[in-house]
């Protein structure tokens, strides 16, 4: 794959401990919605065991202008430095990489099981295949502790507004630890919570990001809900 020297244009806290870097796209860069990037890191001033590399999906659409990418910043040498880039310093990108793409066959609903910083594909798929206006089911199920901790909640739910073949459901684990009210489901993603939004689980095709607990949790379920493994695509988000 090619590699790109790409420009930060601003950042900006999305939720809380979770931001998102927007980047200058360059000149005939192609990806597809769901890819990923190698991102290393040019001259920090710091480095650590865990090096100057990330692996991170772009949360952006091909269709907008700007290469967003999101995290959770944690306490490396790695976040630390990202943290503090000023607009117009570089980054190294290496990319497209990845096949966590949406399929072909529009007939068939498409659901996403994610959990925190695993939105960020999701939103690039989701708001690509609004902008391209192919009817097609999309279903996507999010998990967080509190709504504070929702990457991107807000405009994923607004976007129910503009597509009745989109649903959202959010569900909060941690309720009791907010500080505002939650009106949407609660509790961990469920068998009862799927077919309450999907009726027929063997239907759609599925994809699974998030946390490696959280993607083998969702696989088990599918698994004895009865739906065909060659109907579940996943990507897993170690040590984001």
């Amino acid at each position: 794959m090619p590699n790109y020297k790409v420009k930060l244009k601003n950042k900006t806290e999305i939720a809380e401990g979770t931001m998102a870097f927007h980047f200058e796209k360059p000149d005939g860069f192609i990806y597809k919605a769901g890819q990923f990037a190698d991102c290393t890191l040019i001259a920090p001033s710091e480095t650590d065991s865990e090096g100057d590399s990330r692996a991170f999906s772009f949360a952006s659409a091909p269709y907008e202008s700007d290469l967003i990418l999101a995290t959770r910043m944690r306490d490396t040498a790695f976040k630390r430095a990202l943290k503090t880039m000023a607009p117009g310093a570089e980054l190294n990108l290496d990319a497209p990489y990845g096949s966590f793409k949406l399929h072909n066959n529009v007939n068939i609903p498409a659901v996403f099981l994610t959990a925190g910083i695993g939105i960020t594909p999701v939103r690039s798929i989701v708001l690509q295949a609004m902008h391209e206006n192919v009817p097609r089911r999309i279903l996507v199920f999010y998990s967080n502790r509190r709504p504070e901790d929702a990457a991107f909640l807000n405009e994923l739910r607004e976007l129910r507004e503009t597509s009745l073949d989109y649903t959202f459901i959010a569900t909060m684990t941690q309720t009791e630890k907010s500080s505002s009210n939650w009106d949407g489901e609660t509790g961990h993603i469920s068998k009862a919570m799927l077919q309450k939004y999907i009726g027929d689980m063997t239907l759609p095709i599925y994809y699974i990001d998030g946390p490696p607990a959280m993607v083998i949790a969702m696989q088990t379920l599918l698994g004895e809900a009865g739906v065909d493994e060659d109907n579940i695509r996943t990507e897993e988000f170690s040590g984001y």
